[in-house]
């Protein structure tokens, strides 16, 4: 056999008889047209069909030595390459076997076994699955590729003894931002990374600029996560298409390219564009009871006759129209406040008594809670009691069981009511409990003035690193168990607490249970519970402004933001009242249309609009498939919490709080931050909780990390170390419900539930607003 016919039976990386896919295979191809073009790729070989059919043991050997020796000494990599893997529309990744650290003696076998892979079950699975979806656009697989399986190649290289590997997308694969590249990292070999095994840790490189966005650092630092990401630039550019690269790092520092495809699925760049002019918030309104994308027959129908009824309301009180916009952006809800170009419309389009109403409603909390209360909020909260919240409780007690015998239009008409009573208690909830964050600012301005910067003394140390916060801790003597109508997410595709099981029967439902070390307590001593912090942070308070003309202001102020932050919270329980209900009535009209063969399953209702609900509407099987995958993408992006500028003179209310209430400027480096929700310092490991799902799994002591928390989460505050989440501010639920069990909180972080990860232990410091990967032992002696 001569040299040049065995450079044919067993091409090198880089020679031109290895670039031909159909005879070498996707992968050996790549590979060898990076080697060819310089780019590191450890050195290595291809075993072609032409050899395998001729038989390994049956006369090459002495050819596939050879080019193993050409290659370098072992040990080898030995990995299949066929002409139908590493396709746009077919990657077949994990279908065939692998070998690694293979000896000169072993790699006849090694190349056997790997080609006799490709007959197993799983590949003919796989292959008859992509047939079926052939066809579908330009980058899908191609079925006439489907009989090379059988003449595979095999790709053998030298191994790489690296100090780190993983995998580097030179695009976002959730948002498809081809301006980003994702790098996972685990020390050593990859194989538990691309088996799915382990997760590693995660860069994201975005302009040469790394960030680490999940894990603890170690196995990369900033400069090797850049080399990693420009030698995938390079890689994505000499192919022309974003790639999936699985690489290498060498003793040396050096990159090492161990395999290229281009990337599958990849979608569309996703833009976060504000849906009109202004500024547009996530976590405004109803959006703080919309931790996700929206489906889309609430967007479409409930949505809309909220707020139709919420400005009826307003008008009917206040004699003003203040309508809002809302929009939804890459399927997640967005409102915009009134701007500044509104105001002249607010204070002169009304009746005459609308100035006089908006003045004392909504600008006088910000600077005189007492006289709010007074004029005008005492008298809304009086309404809400007296006949907002029991109509709305008689209605849904009235039509409770009439869903079942209810003809369609009967059923609509009861989704109607109940979606018009919620919109005009929105009204109440909004004016009178969503004063309870203005209040808090003028609370917490008052603090820092007179309390946190008065002269020192023991009182006012004690307090400077206690926090306003405790102040409106531990108000109520007992928060009730989940009521069966407390939601997860106002969006009405989800479970409601009663069709949810209890994840912690046996836990007490008061919140003067301590949870958690205060700041300067030792790890072993539990803090006192919040009602007992907040009577003794009220006492200190007094002793600071004694014999002052302040003292008064004081305890008016401090009685205003009490009773509005308890009432915000009770004032949330019952928002869903209905919510059962109209869950009811979705069910029982989606299996009117499955009946109708409309749709396929009563609950691909969510998934219809508006215009879908009539008995004679056509088959909506497709759409209903399209939306729904659709929105099952959206749910992984992570949604900016503001779009748009916020007016210069406005600004951002909730981070002026924010920052008023911080205890320290001073930002550990690498800390997650957000708003200092609820105060007191706790380390403890992270549970990132997605929704109901996955409330059985969290355990006592965990950090509960979500995107936001509503009612249907209260049970879960009763066990956790301390609670974290993406949006939020001072007076949401998760900072509510935080102080009245006494345990930490941050909130408005953003991303935290993208940046931690279950398992991991964290600090968090709800004085501050940060969260720090480690632990507070760890960090006592800089940060305490």
């Amino acid at each position: 056999m001569t040299l040049v016919s065995e450079n044919i039976l067993f091409p090198p990386l880089g020679h031109p008889a290895a670039l031909a896919r159909e005879t070498v295979g996707s992968k050996a191809a790549a590979l060898s047209a990076l080697a060819a073009a310089g780019f590191p790729v450890p050195p290595g070989f291809v075993v072609t069909g032409t050899a395998l059919e001729a038989g390994v043991s049956q006369g090459v050997t002495g050819g596939l030595q050879a080019a193993a020796a050409a290659a370098g000494p072992g040990p080898y990599a030995v990995r299949s390459s066929a002409a139908a893997e590493d396709l746009p529309g077919a990657s077949f990744a994990g279908m065939y076997e692998s070998y690694l650290n293979v000896d000169a003696a072993g790699l006849p076998g090694a190349v056997e076994r790997c080609f006799e892979s490709a007959r197993a079950d799983r590949v003919r699975a796989y292959q008859a699955s992509i047939r079926t979806g052939a066809g579908e656009g330009p980058d899908t697989y191609d079925g006439a590729a489907a009989g090379a399986w059988a003449g595979m190649a095999v790709l053998v290289q030298q191994m790489v003894d690296p100090v780190a590997a993983g995998v580097a997308l030179t695009a976002n694969p959730l948002t498809g931002d081809r301006s980003e590249t994702v790098i996972s990292a685990v020390p050593g070999l990859a194989e538990g990374l691309v088996s799915g095994v382990e997760t590693g840790e995660e860069w994201i490189v975005r302009e040469g600029r790394p960030a680490l966005a999940r894990g603890a650092a170690g196995v990369l630092s900033e400069e090797s996560a850049t080399a990693v990401a420009a030698t995938a630039a390079q890689v994505a550019r000499h192919f022309g298409r974003p790639q999936d690269i699985e690489w290498a790092l060498d003793k040396a520092g050096k990159v090492q390219v161990l395999q290229a495809r281009p990337m599958t699925a990849l979608p569309d760049p996703v833009s976060w564009n504000p849906p009109g002019r202004g500024t547009w918030l996530r976590n405004f309104r109803l959006g703080e009871w919309l931790p996700e994308p929206v489906t889309p027959l609430f967007m479409d129908w409930v949505i809309p006759r909220i707020d139709a009824a919420y400005n009826q309301a307003v008008f009917a009180s206040a004699g003003i129209s203040v309508p809002m916009g809302h929009g939804l952006v890459n399927g997640w809800y967005y409102v915009a406040p009134p701007s500044p170009r509104a105001l002249p419309h607010l204070l002169f389009g009304g009746e005459p008594r609308s100035l006089p109403y908006f003045f004392n409603s909504v600008v006088r909390p910000m600077f005189d809670p007492a006289g709010a209360d007074r004029t005008v909020l005492r008298g809304l909260e009086d309404e809400w009691r007296t006949q907002c919240l029991p109509s709305y409780r008689a209605l849904v007690e009235s039509l409770r069981g009439v869903v079942e015998t209810a003809a369609l239009p009967e059923l609509m008409d009861i989704v109607e009511r109940v979606a018009q009573k919620a919109g005009e208690y929105l009204w109440f909830f909004a004016a009178t409990g969503g004063a309870a964050w203005k209040m808090e600012m003028v609370l917490a301005r008052f603090w820092r003035r007179n309390i946190a910067g008065a002269p020192a003394s023991r009182a006012a140390g004690a307090l400077e690193a206690t926090g306003y916060q405790t102040l409106l801790g531990g108000l109520a003597p007992a928060l009730p168990a989940s009521v069966p109508h407390a939601v997860y997410s106002l969006d009405w595709y989800h479970r409601t607490a009663g069709e949810q099981p209890d994840p912690h029967p046996a836990t007490p439902q008061t919140p003067q249970t301590p949870q958690t070390p205060s700041i300067n307590t030792p790890q072993h001593v539990r803090a006192p519970p919040a009602a007992e912090r907040r009577r003794a942070a009220e006492a200190s308070c007094r002793a600071v402004l004694k014999r002052t003309r302040q003292l008064h202001r004081f305890d008016t102020l401090l009685s205003a933001a009490q009773h509005f932050a308890l009432l915000r919270e009770e004032q949330a329980r019952d928002f869903t009242l209905g919510w059962p209900l109209l869950r009811q009535c979705a069910t029982e009209i989606g299996t009117r249309l499955r009946d109708s063969g409309i749709i396929a399953d009563p609950a691909d209702i969510y998934f219809l609009t508006f215009d879908a609900l009539r008995l004679d509407a056509p088959p909506q099987h497709q759409e209903v498939a399209r939306r729904r995958k659709e929105w099952a993408r959206q749910r992984k992006l992570s949604a900016p919490l503001q779009l748009g500028k916020m007016p210069p003179v406005v600004g951002n209310m909730f981070d002026r709080i924010a920052n008023s209430a911080r205890s320290t400027r001073d930002v550990p480096t690498g800390a997650l931050v957000g708003h200092p929700a609820s105060p007191g310092r706790a380390e403890g490991r992270v549970r990132v909780v997605d929704g109901p799902e996955g409330f059985s799994r969290f355990l006592p002591g965990e950090i509960l990390v979500a995107k936001a928390t509503a009612p249907a989460w209260t049970p879960l505050f009763a066990v956790a170390a301390a609670v974290v989440t993406d949006g939020g501010n001072l007076a949401a639920h998760a900072s509510l419900v935080a102080r009245e069990y006494g345990i930490p909180a941050v909130v408005g972080t953003g991303n935290a539930t993208e940046l931690l990860r279950t398992g991991q232990l964290v600090t968090v410091d709800g004085n501050a607003g940060t969260v720090e990967v480690g632990s507070l032992s760890d960090q006592r002696g800089s940060h305490a």
